[in-house]
């Protein structure tokens, strides 16, 4: 049982994938998006008198990987350890895919988040999250749309290519808890919903932001859906460092590539979700 946000969850996640134990989400935390896609409730106290009518039910996990030597940050919290398991193979998504890379891995519940808001995930402070909440990250991408470069990169799936210069890899269908970026997104289906904007202009996001508001971005010509099982990102300049985050946490830098691992985590939930 874990009461806590989406990093907190991610954590226990991580610990317990492919285990045979439970995992039960009492909802806590800032913005906290599987909370929100389960219908939990959001008083604690109902939650966890409901809780002994939920049931067990497998669900996947989005996976990202990426080289062992792109986990460092850096903006002021820079980018914790995140390590959960290390190979050493071909890695198809490296600059060069013929050599054997060590490579890291690290499974999200629910989003993860390549470029911007990576960005604004570095720079925030945490006195000032855990006093503002969700509201933080709105100041705080306020402050950095005209100090961040935007620096493009390509993602690759199924035969497609798009540079974008933020994307959003979606398991649920809901963004920074409340926006829908990804309508059409099922958390118990085993895909990923890659949600690309492309324009490196940065009075452009602001119009983006209010589409988005209003579940109109994806009527926006230079915004793109794919719907996929894998996805490999690489920045257009190798030199350039482009941040991703996975589940609101910093993680590392690109290249990486997100799949989905079907069947990977036993969670309780409501029975009206079934």
């Amino acid at each position: 049982m874990v009461c806590g946000g989406d990093g907190t969850i991610n954590e226990a996640v991580n610990g317990l994938a492919f285990s045979e134990t439970r995992l039960a989400i009492l909802p806590g935390g800032t913005a906290n998006i599987i909370a929100k896609e389960l219908r939990l409730p959001h008083n604690l106290v109902r939650a966890a008198r409901e809780l002994p009518q939920w049931r067990p039910r497998l669900v996947p996990l989005g996976l990202a990987t990426w080289p062992f030597n792109a986990g460092v940050g850096n903006g002021e919290s820079g980018i914790a350890e995140k390590l959960v398991g290390g190979t050493r193979g071909l890695c198809s998504f490296c600059p060069d895919s013929r050599l054997p890379h060590e490579v890291q891995h690290r499974y999200f519940l629910s989003v993860g988040g390549i470029g911007f808001d990576a960005h604004i995930v570095d720079q925030l402070k945490h006195d000032f999250k855990m006093f503002l909440g969700v509201a933080a990250y709105g100041i705080e991408a306020v402050r950095q749309v005209t100090r961040y470069g935007f620096p493009p990169f390509i993602c690759r799936a199924d035969g497609r290519q798009v540079q974008a210069a933020f994307a959003a890899i979606q398991r649920t269908s809901r963004y920074a808890g409340w926006f829908r970026m990804a309508p059409r997104a099922h958390f118990f289906e085993p895909r990923l919903d890659a949600c690309l904007f492309q324009s490196q202009r940065w009075p452009r996001y602001f119009l983006y932001a209010a589409a988005l508001a209003m579940r109109r971005h994806l009527q926006l010509t230079d915004v793109a859906m794919i719907e996929t099982d894998r996805v490999e990102c690489f920045p257009v300049d190798p030199e350039v460092r482009v941040l991703f985050e996975l589940d609101g946490e910093l993680v590392g830098a690109l290249p990486a590539a997100f799949e989905v691992t079907p069947d990977a985590l036993t969670l309780l939930t409501p029975r009206r979700r079934e």
